[in-house]
């Protein structure tokens, strides 16, 4: 039996097939669209499924569509009727799209895919929680989903046993952890729902001097981790930005303008709004813990990607073991709702061994062999050199080693907003002009943003603070404190992106101005080529850790295709890249012409 699901139309569309109970596919619309946060219904991720799956859609037996419309459709009604006549913008705005579209979502599925057999929708954080708890390894455990708002709930927590999960209770729209943060993306001048990333790297530069003004003025937060929202102070319940003049005025400034200069206020805030995060996420799991009994965690939600959060939780909160859907926002929906529907409507049994789980590494994008990489390459004419697989990982860990940046692409895409060794850029850790260089030169963002470390899992613990496996570099942890570096007398005295510079330990590139790193362990089996690299650069060059960070530049996804990886790679300052077991040189490729031919096929501006 065939099971795909899908979510669409907020942001991150994506697709999921299971086959009996078995991830088969799953990936983001963005891939292949190359539009960022591609919300656009998700026809290239469901063509790619259906393939993967060697099905037409007629051949599934079921669709799961990641939440209800029609109750979200209600609360939209019911919040602008509430907050009437302020918001008759937005409204206006949003009630086409909705009346032509999103209401007649079962119509709309049908004739999409040109299937007339079962569509179910489950709640969106029923989807959410779905994700959690099913791909985990335990037969039973608590969960945890915090997000923006699916159709009323914004938080939710319950208990999944065997092949059913209960949602016990939630908090609801308007009051939200992640529209609370997200209004500080807002306000700091990032972007919504996808600069939250950038406040909380940006969070340890500043001093938390806000916090007790936010829970003064904007979040009531009670000892078990309930809370409610100031509405006076935001706008995002009926209007079209997220803060009003009142939160302006609280914090003494209008919104920094996107990409003017970042201050020590906007560190400042960063710190705050993260440190009332983490205040918020580690009292919720407290009482999720007391209430439950149960003593292992899953966690998704758009709020479980603040992986300085979910360190937390593990060092300090009561739960054994905790485990993160890697694809926790609403790209994650999909593979939740397709979860519930295989599970929870359909009555199949789940299986575990309670040590992994059934994400296999979130490995479950498109995969391109040799053959193919080597098609591409000769057709235009690209110098390339064939690397065996032996050969492979000791040339790759000698180009690192002299500080070569190495565009890596092997097997199949991540599902989620992570690199993993799949769709990688690399480097040396180890050198301390690497973070500024592949921000800058590389990434085309901003320098203050940090670089994450994978390291091979048997030797995580000799480098982090960490005594558990991170596949999926969701976990912060301090670097130990044996390869910290003191700083100076002069350098304790710098504030803000002074310290950027200030090396703080022997592998600097992934150490965060408070020692933190958002670590990646990495085995044999999850990703034998990776791990073989990790380990080849351990015994070659004496250290198990590189810099990975998604293989892209900013403003776009992370490439899917060689076509893709190559693009990148002659846009960017990139070294090598790696494709397959086909190693390709700066110096050796022919500078691409405005108007040639490959340029035009690619849309290369």
């Amino acid at each position: 039996m065939n099971v795909l699901g899908i979510s669409a139309f907020y942001h991150d569309s994506a697709s999921c097939l299971i086959r009996e109970g078995a991830i088969v596919a799953a990936a983001q619309e963005e891939r292949f669209t190359r539009k960022k946060h591609d919300f656009s219904f998700p026809r290239h991720a469901i063509d790619f499924c259906l393939k993967k799956g060697e099905l037409r859609s007629s051949d599934l037996d079921c669709v799961a569509f990641y939440d209800k419309p029609f109750l979200k459709f209600e609360r939209i009604l019911e919040t602008y009727l509430a907050y009437a006549p302020h918001g008759i913008a937005s409204f206006l705005q949003a009630m086409p799209l909705w009346i032509k579209q999103k209401l007649w979502m079962k119509d709309y599925l049908q004739t999409e895919l040109n299937f007339n057999g079962k569509i179910i929708f489950p709640e969106h954080h029923q989807s959410h929680a779905a994700s959690a708890f099913f791909p985990s390894p335990f037969e039973e455990a608590a969960f945890l989903t915090m997000d923006g708002v699916g159709e009323w709930a914004t938080t939710s927590y319950g208990v999944g046993k065997g092949n059913k999960i209960e949602i016990q209770a939630e908090i609801r729209f308007p009051h939200s952890l992640g529209l609370l943060y997200s209004a500080f993306t807002y306000y700091t001048g990032f972007r919504v729902n996808s600069g939250e990333y950038k406040v909380m790297g940006l969070a340890p530069y500043g001093k938390p001097i806000f916090k007790d003004l936010i829970l003064k003025e904007l979040i009531d937060l009670k000892e078990d981790g309930s809370f409610k929202l100031n509405m006076k102070y935001f706008d995002y319940a009926a209007g079209l930005r997220m803060t009003n003049g009142r939160f302006h005025k609280l914090f003494g400034a209008p919104p920094r303008k996107p990409e003017s200069r970042v201050t020590q206020r906007e560190m400042d805030l960063a710190r705050s709004i993260q440190e009332v995060t983490e205040e918020v996420m580690l009292r919720v799991t407290r009482h999720v813990h007391e209430v439950t009994g149960q003593k292992n965690l899953c966690l998704a939600g758009g709020v479980a990607l603040n992986c300085v959060g979910n360190g937390r939780i593990l060092r300090e909160g009561p739960f054994k073991n905790i485990w993160i859907q890697p694809a926790s926002g609403d790209a994650g929906g999909a593979l939740g709702a397709a979860s519930f529907a295989w599970h929870q409507y359909l009555d199949k049994p789940r299986t575990v061994n309670g040590k992994t789980d059934s994400m296999r590494g979130s490995y479950l994008g498109p995969e391109y062999p040799n053959e193919d990489i080597e098609s591409f390459l000769t057709e235009h004419r690209i110098p390339f050199t064939k690397l065996t697989d032996k050969e492979l990982p000791e040339k790759i860990a000698d180009l690192i080693a002299q500080e070569k940046v190495i565009g890596w692409f092997q097997g199949p895409m991540e599902f989620g907003p992570r690199a993993l060794g799949g769709r990688s850029i690399l480097g040396d850790s180890r050198s301390p002009k690497m973070q500024e260089q592949m921000n800058l030169k590389i990434k085309f963002r901003e320098s203050f943003r940090p670089f994450a470390p994978s390291v091979t899992l048997e030797r995580v613990s000799n480098y982090f603070e960490l005594e558990t496996e991170s596949p999926y570099m969701l976990l912060v942890a301090p670097v130990q404190k044996k390869w910290r570096r003191e700083m100076t007398e002069t350098e304790k005295k710098l504030e803000g992106i002074e310290l950027l510079n200030v090396k703080r330990s022997e592998i600097p590139a992934v150490t965060h101005v408070d020692y933190s790193a958002r670590v990646q362990t990495i085995t044999p089996v999850q990703n034998p080529r990776f791990y073989a690299l990790l380990k080849a650069f351990d015994e070659k060059h004496g250290c198990p850790v590189m810099i990975n960070t998604s293989f892209n530049v900013r403003g776009e996804p992370i490439v899917c295709t060689p076509e893709d990886a190559f693009r990148c790679f002659m846009r960017t300052q990139m070294d090598h890249l790696v494709l397959g077991n086909y190693l390709l040189t700066k110096t050796e490729q022919k500078p691409l012409e405005k108007d040639s031919e490959w340029m035009k096929e690619f849309e290369l501006d």
